[in-house]
């Protein structure tokens, strides 16, 4: 902490634009952020399986496979079980879209009607006809033009995203390796706070992602419970699809909010009382996560002033869109942690003449037997 309370402006320059060339460069080549970011929270999961049997005796590589294969088999188990327990769709699969569109345009057709009910100098604008018109006919064009575009993207996707568990498994087999490379690297006079400095980058990557998946479940759990009180169908998995679209800072709060909407106008297409009870639980779900479940996981996991979190947030969604919001704060902990160590390694004193002199006894041995 002394450290970090030494870092001056310059230094603090040097970690937001070293950020933003990051999110830049990381938005440019997108099919391999995504998959990397998802295995190294896959790699967090599994570490602590990994370790605890490396401390029975296994090697590396075995522990790795024997990880790997747990994770793959519960991951078939989940997937069978979901397919058991969750009941068939009243409708074909490649109706739903349209379904729920539907339902959506009707419950903001409804909403608008009761406003016009509610508050009479609305009538004149006619703002339900026209919201309803043209709702209508761009349904029709994204269906007609967008649909198939959108599976062909998300096809094109699957093969990128299976690079994830083989990555994990990579990391978790040769990352000690992969330390030891770059350590080598380092001269002798920089090693102890380079070995510094690969330790908290490490820590702060694993709380950070470790305070994501405990505020994930703890989502997932109380957005289960409102919509199972409020009689929505599959509760647990609109929560826990819901809390994994809340992982992008605003985008994906209002992208769970607006698909529990759409489910319960599509569950109750005559009731609009589902939807705005949906709504009131949603907002509470992110009031409970904003003031309470957030502070104590994610703000005890980066230590960043919440000024700098905020204006970061709008820096990586200005220049890498939704990317860029799901990347910046990791990103932003990892390099403030490197741009703080370097900073120290370049102001002090001690560790500069200890690599000078480390340097003029390299030179002397090398030129001894020229003499």
């Amino acid at each position: 902490m002394a450290d970090r309370q030494q870092s001056g402006p310059i230094v603090w320059c040097g970690i937001i634009a070293a950020t933003c060339v990051l999110l830049y460069l990381l938005q440019r080549v997108l099919w391999l952020s995504i998959p990397f970011l998802l295995a190294i929270i896959l790699y967090y999961v599994l570490l602590s399986p990994f370790q605890r049997l490396l401390r029975m005796g296994f090697t590396r590589n075995t522990a790795a496979m024997l990880v790997g294969a747990a994770f793959v088999l519960s991951m078939l188990l989940a997937f069978l079980v979901a397919f058991v327990w969750i009941p068939a769709p009243a409708t074909d699969w490649q109706d739903m879209p349209a379904r729920y569109l539907d339902a959506g345009i009707r419950f903001l057709r409804n909403m608008l009607s009761a406003l016009e009910r509610q508050f009479p100098f609305l009538r004149p604008a006619r703002l339900g006809d026209s919201v309803n018109l043209n709702l209508a006919e761009y349904s029709r064009e994204f269906f007609q033009r967008h649909l198939g575009g959108v599976l062909v993207t998300t096809a094109a996707w699957v093969p990128s995203l299976l690079l994830a568990p083989f990555l994990a498994f990579f990391f978790l087999r040769d990352g000690r390796r992969f330390k030891r490379f770059l350590a080598r690297a380092v001269p002798n006079a920089f090693f102890e706070k380079t070995l510094f400095l690969l330790h908290e980058v490490d820590q702060t990557a694993r709380r950070y992602f470790h305070g994501m998946l405990k505020l994930t479940a703890i989502d997932t759990v109380v957005l289960a419970f409102g919509l199972w009180a409020i009689g929505l169908p599959s509760p647990l998995l609109l929560g826990f699809i819901a809390a994994m679209l809340a992982w992008v800072p605003y985008v994906g709060s209002i992208a769970g909010c607006l698909l529990v909407v759409l489910v319960a106008s599509a569950d109750a297409p005559d009731n609009n009382a589902a939807a705005y009870s949906a709504m009131f639980v949603f907002i509470i779900a992110r009031l409970l996560d904003d003031f309470i479940f957030m502070p104590m996981t994610l703000g005890r996991s980066l230590r960043m002033h919440p000024l700098v979190t905020v204006v970061m947030l709008f820096v990586g969604g200005a220049l890498a869109g939704v990317t860029g919001l799901m990347l910046v704060l990791p990103l932003l902990g990892v390099v403030m942690v490197v741009g703080e160590t370097i900073g120290v390694l370049i102001t002090d004193a001690r560790l500069q003449a200890r690599h000078r002199y480390a340097r003029s006894l390299r030179v002397k041995q090398a030129s001894i037997d020229l003499k």
